[in-house]
């Protein structure tokens, strides 16, 4: 772990890594909510005569809907339709994916994860591509003595989705107008690690999803995890690292 941090040191210039808070993802990282979103991301694009597998979905994940979309339609029809056509077309795909029953379940490892963060004293946040009010809303329920509603970074806090760094660049602001080096990014896809590692915000990547390892090695990931687990039982040792 001390190589890995001073890696991570090298690549970004700082003296220190300093952890104050730690930003998650949410779909794939907080909920085990990816197959949902896959199905209905190719039921709702079929809809409008664009094909999307399910192998598309994982690769996408993590950018704002409305810009899946409008590339998706680019890619297959060469046309740039408006944000508010593209928004009719993720309108469809939401109510898909919330009318799916039962409801995605809460990652496993991912509640003893945060009570360990929190014991430690750091702030956590969420950042996340959605911005359905019914997601939010379930945040609270399920993680609300971790998380205030302040701490959510969600597709509408941002005009440039991942894998641009600006959600996670929002998150350190909502945390207290913090620097890079004084958070962490917990991510599972290749977008949301690229957007974590373009805020130079230390990026540890858990593979939850179909995708190989080197995927998430290759968009610059710190660390690459298979599961949440892992990560909630290697917590004392990565965050004990930053100490020294």
């Amino acid at each position: 772990m001390t190589g890995t941090i001073r890696n991570y040191l090298s690549r970004t210039g700082y003296a220190s890594l300093s952890p104050k808070a730690v930003l998650f993802d949410m779909d794939g990282v907080c909920y085990d909510s990816m197959p949902y979103h896959a199905v209905a991301w190719q039921q709702s694009m079929a809809h409008f005569g664009i094909t999307m597998t399910a192998d598309d979905a994982y690769a996408t994940e993590g950018a704002r809907g409305i810009d899946t979309v409008r590339r998706m339609v680019k890619e297959q029809r060469g046309e740039e339709i408006t944000l508010e056509e593209a928004q009719t077309m993720y309108d469809l795909k939401s109510e898909l994916f919330h009318n799916m029953k039962p409801e995605p379940p809460v990652m496993p490892g991912i509640l003893e994860l945060m009570e360990q963060i929190d014991a430690a004293g750091l702030r956590i946040g969420i950042v996340t591509g959605s911005g359905q009010r019914p997601l939010i809303a379930r945040l609270m329920n399920d993680f609300g003595r971790f998380l205030t509603e302040e701490h959510i970074v969600t597709a509408y806090d941002v005009t440039r989705g991942k894998p641009a760094p600006d959600p996670y660049l929002r998150g350190l602001e909502k945390m207290g107008d913090l620097q890079p080096c004084e958070a962490m990014v917990v991510e599972n896809a290749p977008l949301g690690v690229e957007a974590g590692v373009a805020a130079r915000i230390f990026t540890i990547a858990v593979n939850t999803g179909p995708l190989p390892d080197e995927v998430l090695w290759s968009r610059g990931a710190d660390i690459v995890l298979r599961r949440m687990t892992d990560l909630s039982e290697r917590w004392r040792e990565i965050y004990e690292t930053t100490k020294h």
